[in-house]
Parts: structure tokens; sequence; C-alpha cells
């Protein structure tokens, strides 16, 4: 082999062996430049776009049309009164009445024995008062209301009797007065202590 020969085959071998340095340096510095963008991603949680995933998710999730929000379980419905769905409506011109009394204790009585009681009252609005009806809460008690409307102004009395026969110790009845007032019930009530009969 001439000088030449030798000479341009070790020129040959420089060559391939620097580029091939070249090559292998490029890849290093391109791997380490993906590992640094990595590091830097995971230690402040954004990602390339400069957004955190969190913030990204939470777009995504205002993007969505939310959904109505559902009452409480736990709500509270109005309150049911049967009572005001029974109650009569006062009919024609309303007036007004006040008892002297609206509780009377006949105290104590021997079982049989029957009483009687008047409930006074007043006509204390303008129109004339009409006593509709009057009803015990029992057979044992017995109301009388007037047949004649009452002037305004003017008094009347509602009879109640009471027949303790069957009855036994303490005793409560009402009375109810229906009339053309509102609200047009009243109430009115009775009460007596009954010493039962001796039996032999």
């Amino acid at each position: 082999m001439s000088k030449l020969t030798l000479v341009v085959s070790i020129l040959a071998s420089c060559i391939l062996f620097s580029c091939g340095d070249k090559e292998n340096n490029g890849d290093k510095e391109n791997k380490e430049s993906s590992n640094s963008k990595l590091m830097t991603q995971n230690e402040d949680g954004t990602n390339n776009d400069g957004d955190s995933p969190s913030n990204a998710k939470q777009d995504k999730n205002n993007s969505v049309k939310s959904a109505p929000e559902a009452p409480a379980l736990n709500a509270t419905p109005d309150k049911y009164d049967p009572a005001k769905d029974d109650a009569e409506v006062p009919a024609g011109p309303l007036t007004e009445i006040k008892f002297e009394e609206y509780k009377h204790d006949f105290g104590v009585m021997d079982e049989g024995d029957a009483v009687t009681h008047y409930f006074k009252f007043t006509n204390t609005g303008s129109e004339p008062l009409i006593l509709e009806k009057c009803k015990g809460s029992c057979g044992c008690t017995v109301p009388e209301c007037p047949k004649v409307p009452i002037a305004p102004g003017a008094t009347g009395k509602i009879e109640v009797k009471f027949n303790s026969k069957g009855k036994k110790n303490q005793q409560t009845k009402k009375v109810t007065v229906t009339a053309n007032t509102d609200p047009a019930q009243t109430i009115l009530t009775i009460m007596a202590n009954v010493t039962p009969a001796v039996t032999q």
C-alpha cells in the first residue's frame, strides 16, 4: 500500500468518527431537553400550553349546561289543615257576637242530675245576628238557640241543658254555635264533676 492510500484511509476514518460523535451528542441534547420539559410540567402542574390539568377539566365541565337544582329532600311541605276545608262559609252580611263567658263549670253533682245554664251574648256588629245552628258534642248536652234575628247592639241567650245520667267523674262537653259571623263557628264549653251513683 502506498503512503498516499494510507493517508486517505486515515482521513476517512477520522471524518466518520467525528460525524458519529456529533449525532450521538445531538440525540443526547434532544433527550435532555425533553426530560427538562417534563420535569418542569410536573413541578408546576401545567402542560405545554400553560394550563394545569385541573383547569382544563374545569373548563370542560363549565361548557356542559348545568342541570336545574333539585329541591332539598328535607324541604318542609305546606301545613295541611283539614278543618280549613270543612269549615262552613258564612252567608249574607256578617256581624259580630260576644259572649259574657265561653266556659261554665257546674261543679260537683250526683250521677243522674240534670242541670241548665244560659250563655248570654251581645250582637256587637252592625248587621242582624242570625244563629243558624247550635249543636252539642253528645246527646247528654242539648243547646237551644234563639229563633229570631238579634238586632245590632241587642242581647240574647243560649240555653244549654246537661244530663249526667250514665256519666261519671270529670265531664267536659262542647257546644258549637254557627252564625253569620267570621269565623262562622263559636265554641262554648261546659264542665262538671259527676259523683258516681252507689250501686246496691
